[in-house]
């Protein structure tokens, strides 16, 4: 029964957006999170976010080799540090179907959802999900939120600098805070110091050689079905899957947090 739902689940996902996930489902809250159609995301978060956490996701003709998901496994049972990480969809896969326990149970059972994913859904509408479901701060979910939040503007307006620090926050979104008057930095009492490693490498040096390394990130873009720009769909502007005003949860945040803090979009 649990794999034929599973199966369901993730063949439906090519057409059906879920209004949440796992994840988000069992955040103490209250989250800020808004959808945002893949056509109005800016290219340049699109690739960060691909060579950030899986540049090899286009290329694959699975979820992830398994020979990775091996050392993964040996690593976790022998307390040893992990030399690769979890691909795209099994990350997806874990956002909407999991909770973040660390059990090596979960990181196995997960596999069965991560293949039927990449089985069953085009790696463009894979990365459209991936972007609405993570998670790019605490009780923050999605790049629409994300973009409001840290930087004042729609997804489909992100600098190339602003997209590479969003993709640097996914190792450890629970680590990263907003500064007065927007940005982004990682609080001194982080329960990973190396979230600020994270963002700070991905926006000044590791990025921009992936990037270079695959001839530019168009490429990166191109690998993954993905022909067109955000510019291209400006018309759709604004429409419900757009994204073109701050999120209410975000405003509502922001009131809280930032008191003096005046959104473009106001």
């Amino acid at each position: 029964m649990v794999a034929f739902v599973t199966v369901v689940a993730a063949s439906s996902l090519r057409v059906w957006t879920p209004s949440s996930s796992r994840f988000m489902r069992i955040d103490d809250g209250p989250i800020a999170y808004q959808y945002v159609s893949l056509d109005h995301v800016s290219r340049y978060v699109v690739a960060s976010v691909i060579a950030h956490e899986d540049d090899q996701m286009g290329l694959r003709a699975q979820a992830f080799h398994w020979g990775d998901f091996a050392d993964r496994a040996r690593a976790h049972l022998t307390g040893e540090e992990q030399q690769t990480y979890s691909t795209i969809p099994q990350q997806l896969a874990k956002n909407m179907f999991f909770t973040p326990d660390q059990s090596a149970v979960r990181k196995a059972v997960e596999t069965v959802p991560s293949v039927l994913l990449s089985a069953t859904l085009p790696d463009a509408r894979m990365m459209e999900l991936y972007l609405n479901y993570a998670q790019f701060g605490p009780d923050l979910y999605g790049v629409c939120a994300a973009s409001w939040y840290y930087f004042d503007t729609p997804p489909w307006e992100m600098y190339q600098y602003h997209a590479m620090q969003l993709a640097g926050m996914l190792p450890n979104p629970e680590d990263v805070v907003r500064l007065p008057g927007g940005g982004v930095a990682t609080p001194a009492d982080a329960q990973y110091p190396s979230a600020a490693f994270h963002i700070n490498g991905a926006a000044n040096v590791d990025l921009s050689a992936r990037f270079a390394g695959w001839g530019g990130w168009e490429n990166l873009v191109a690998s993954v079905g993905i022909d067109d720009s955000a510019a291209d769909h400006a018309d759709d502007r604004p429409s419900d899957d757009s994204c073109s005003t701050m999120p209410e949860p975000v405003r509502q945040r922001l009131a809280v947090e930032d008191p003096g803090f005046v959104s473009r979009s106001q």
